[in-house]
């Protein structure tokens, strides 16, 4: 299948499972806040496909990593079925779809990062890029707790849903650890695969 292709089903897809989260969910305005960013990430990759092509990777893990959102953003996170099963089945404290939810959180970006960077900078594959994506990444992580505080501030109890917190005093730090584990992971796993791709697409092969 062509890659342009490929690409067309992810924003196919992706749209449709937006739409479905859309109805009914679990609580209106939390479903506005978790999906949002997913949105706010693929309206940007498909407005800039025709000036800034990435990768098949690069796209493929942006797909995965809005789903994570929506699918959240539809029960709230912890209420997502599959959360509740490992939950039970494993005995365990808490839902945890929020912690899968962070990991991807440094893990996609991270490619995307990546991506930017041996395109757009004279960085080469290597210890600093590894170090720069690596910092995007838990940069980009820290924001979004700030807007979790920031909205906590501005709702009180109603944020609860969002801040998916479940009792846990730890959890922005868990979010944080995680999201850089993502990163660190997504780079050792799939950089020479990227770096790879990126040197195909430069040339204007498929990727």
């Amino acid at each position: 299948m062509a890659a342009r292709h490929v690409h067309l089903l992810l924003l196919i897809s992706a749209a449709a499972v937006l739409v479905w989260s859309g109805i009914g969910p679990y609580d209106r305005a939390t479903w506005v806040a978790e999906v949002l960013p997913a949105v706010i990430g693929w309206a940007i990759l498909a407005a800039t496909y025709r000036r800034f092509r990435f990768t098949t990777l690069a796209y493929v893990l942006a797909w995965w990593f809005g789903l994570i959102l929506v699918f959240g953003g539809h029960w709230t996170y912890p209420r997502v079925p599959v959360g509740e099963w490992f939950r039970d089945a494993f005995s365990l404290a808490r839902n945890h779809y929020d912690r899968f939810g962070h990991f991807f959180q440094g893990f996609a970006p991270a490619i995307i990062a990546r991506e930017l960077l041996l395109r757009t900078s004279p960085l080469r594959a290597g210890k600093w890029l590894f170090f720069l994506v690596l910092a995007a990444c838990l940069a980009v992580s820290a924001m979004y707790e700030f807007i979790e505080w920031w909205s906590a501030l501005a709702t009180g109890a109603a944020a609860e849903a969002f801040l998916a917190h479940q009792g846990d005093p730890w959890d922005t730090q868990w979010d944080m650890f995680l999201a850089g584990c993502g990163a660190v992971a997504a780079q050792l796993l799939l950089g020479r695969y990227h770096s790879r791709a990126v040197e195909r697409i430069v040339r204007g092969q498929t990727s």
